[in-house]
């Protein structure tokens, strides 16, 4: 029965929960952010390239 009640306080559990629930918000927001500025990225990549070769 100490051990059931050792385990339920045992915080330590909790605290690596939450640091990979943080990890991986964090890392929704980096593929979205890197989502929106590759499409934006590759046009400019794409204009550059078109003037290159015309010119």
């Amino acid at each position: 029965m100490k051990f059931i009640n050792k385990l339920f306080r045992d915080e330590a559990g909790a605290t690596a929960i939450e640091y990979g629930l943080i990890a991986a918000l964090i890392s929704v927001a980096a593929i979205g952010a890197m989502t929106a500025l590759g499409g934006s990225l590759g046009n400019t990549f794409n204009s550059v390239s078109s003037n290159m070769s015309a010119a």
